[in-house]
């Protein structure tokens, strides 16, 4: 075990064995805990955690994880909505959020979010409920954010941005910013069940 040589809440423990940490749970979900989420990533990156995957729409939330840890040596891949997601031909993410975060050395994927895609489709022209949609649904017993980080894992790793097998930092949110950080083994959507979320480090009550 990796400990960090910061100190307070999140650096685990280990007794007996086992380790121990403390998880921070924000009071409501949304944006306004996204500067609290980006320090536990900072954190937790000096633990050896070297690849970071952060869901972000318009490309705000990847800047502000990506201008925290550039230098650091850390993969960090931003995970964007579909183009088309929210209308013909409709990039949420803006081409200046692009370049920049480019420029910072982050990674881009756009691409179908993985529990939607042509279920979706299905669900809005034929009714019913289909696999994936149980999926998402199970997952977000857990919180909206847990959810994602699960899908953009699994997005990030099928199109080769992060290795398969490696415990990554996934940052994600309710909504509009970040409100949840969880530790996620990789692996890709055809394997999506041997995915493990280890640790939640924040999320919201």
């Amino acid at each position: 075990m990796s400990f960090s040589r910061y100190g307070g809440l999140f650096r685990p423990k280990t007794i007996g064995g086992n380790m121990i940490r403390q998880v921070e749970y924000f009071e409501k979900p949304g944006a306004t805990n996204t500067s609290r989420c980006v320090e536990i990533v900072e954190r937790i990156v000096h633990e050896g955690f070297s690849h970071v995957v952060v869901a972000t729409t318009s490309g705000d939330t990847g800047l502000v994880v990506a201008r925290k840890l550039q230098g650091q040596n850390v993969n960090v891949v931003a995970v964007t909505h579909n183009v088309g997601y929210q209308g013909a031909n409709v990039d949420e993410c803006t081409e200046q959020n692009r370049r920049e975060l480019q420029a910072l050395g982050a990674k881009i994927f756009t691409g179908t979010i993985l529990t939607r895609g042509i279920e979706a489709a299905l669900m809005k022209n034929h009714q019913g409920v289909y696999p994936a949609y149980i999926v998402a649904q199970a997952l977000r017993l857990l919180g909206q954010g847990v959810k994602v980080s699960a899908e953009i894992v699994a997005e990030a790793c099928d199109a080769g941005l992060i290795p398969e097998g490696a415990d990554v930092v996934a940052v994600a949110g309710t909504g509009k910013g970040a409100d949840t950080v969880a530790i996620v083994e990789a692996h890709p959507s055809d394997r999506f069940f041997d995915i493990k979320i280890k640790q939640i480090l924040a999320k919201p009550i």
